[in-house]
């Protein structure tokens, strides 16, 4: 027998009597050291500073455009959140008279959408009217323009 019969005989036999045994996989342990995904981090986040309620506030505030619709959202603007009591301002008296008639199908819409900011009823104002104080010197009880030309 020769070296080269004598080799492959050992390979032979080397390779038919061993078997790989695979070894488990193993789920990898996070180490303090290991990077984290910022979702994880900001949900720990906000579940520990328990901000819940004024994400949600935000979420409305925010989309409002989405929540609405892009024709409610053109005309209003919603300004306060207090106590479940959401004040949103019309662009005009009218708009304001309208949404109230339907203020309930709004409601219901809003609390909907984002069930975490605790809507529980609507406010709606018209348009701010103009100020006539002006300056530090003003008559108390003025009537508007009517008394600077006097």
């Amino acid at each position: 027998m020769s070296k080269r019969d004598l080799a492959l005989d050992l390979f032979r036999s080397y390779k038919t009597g061993f078997i790989k045994k695979s070894k488990p996989v193993q789920e990898r342990t996070n180490t303090p050291g290991d990077p984290t995904l910022i979702s994880e981090v900001m949900s720990d986040l906000i579940n520990q500073r328990d901000w819940h309620l004024g994400i949600a506030e935000g979420t409305l505030f925010s989309s409002w455009k989405e929540i609405v619709g892009s024709s409610i959202a053109s005309h209003t603007t919603p300004l306060s959140l207090l106590d479940g009591a959401l004040l949103i301002q019309c662009s005009s008296t009218a708009w304001a008279t309208q949404l109230t008639a339907v203020g309930q199908d709004l409601l219901n819409t809003v609390q909907s959408s984002t069930p975490g900011a605790g809507v529980t009823s609507l406010s709606f104002i018209g348009p701010q009217a103009p100020s006539w104080k002006r300056g530090l010197r003003t008559i108390k009880n003025e009537r508007g323009p009517r008394d600077t030309y006097g």
